[in-house]
């Protein structure tokens, strides 16, 4: 079983590159702008279940490296989990065109066309799935923060595209279901909530939608799902 994770270098992305790596049935290609923490990964563990591939899910030439690698050594994917996040916290007003657009990029712009991108290249013999990582602050009628409007709505993109896709996708085998996110103690919840100290560890977290994502499409399709004990 192939697994694509992207923004697979910290935090809950790489504590699911971690997990993932111990089941003796997977080979996941971890995506990321920044790959030596997974480098250094692979060769403290000398596995050969993990593949770092340094790529901008942003960046259409990056996209292409990725099918690139699908092509040279012959892989479908069987699970796409879509991880990459930006956030930025900031007063609404104060935030730049540049901010703004580059939010909408690794959150909504980059998943919708690395979908498209690898779309020939998701398997369709077997029920293959497709997950969307969003946020708490993106799901509808949650509480709602002051400066984090670029995000959440980012975020709320994105499981309306997870609702589109997987009436498009049902055809082709194909699942795609968003797990909306609370409060997990990560690089980018300091940034939003400084100080603030979560409930839940990446690796909690990681260990559910790992779960989740190898199981989650046999009872789910183009479901938006709140995975949250607490939100700040």
């Amino acid at each position: 079983m192939t697994i694509l994770i992207t923004g697979a270098s910290k935090g809950i992305g790489f504590e699911m590159v971690k997990q993932f790596s111990k089941n003796p049935n997977t080979f996941v290609i971890a995506v990321s702008r920044n790959t030596s923490t997974l480098t250094k990964l692979v060769n403290q563990n000398n596995t050969h279940s993990i593949l770092p591939l340094k790529a901008d899910i942003t960046k259409p030439l990056d996209q292409k490296k990725i099918v690139k690698t699908l092509k040279t050594l012959g892989l479908k994917i069987d699970i796409l989990i879509n991880n990459a996040g930006e956030i930025i916290n900031k007063p609404f007003d104060k935030i730049t065109n540049k901010e703004l657009y580059s939010v909408y990029n690794t959150n909504v712009f980059g998943p919708f066309t690395l979908i498209q991108t690898l779309l020939p290249y998701i398997t369709k013999k077997t029920k293959s799935h497709i997950v969307n990582i969003s946020s708490m602050g993106g799901f509808q009628g949650s509480s709602k923060f002051a400066g984090l409007s670029a995000y959440s709505s980012s975020k709320s993109a994105l499981g309306g595209l997870t609702e589109c896709l997987a009436e498009e996708l049902k055809t082709k085998n194909i699942s795609v279901n968003c797990l909306a996110l609370g409060a997990v103690q990560t690089e980018m919840l300091s940034k939003a909530f400084p100080g603030y100290k979560a409930p839940l560890k990446a690796n909690q977290m990681a260990e559910f939608i790992c779960h989740f994502a190898l199981t989650g499409h046999t009872y789910f399709n183009g479901k938006i799902i709140p995975v949250s004990s607490t939100t700040p």
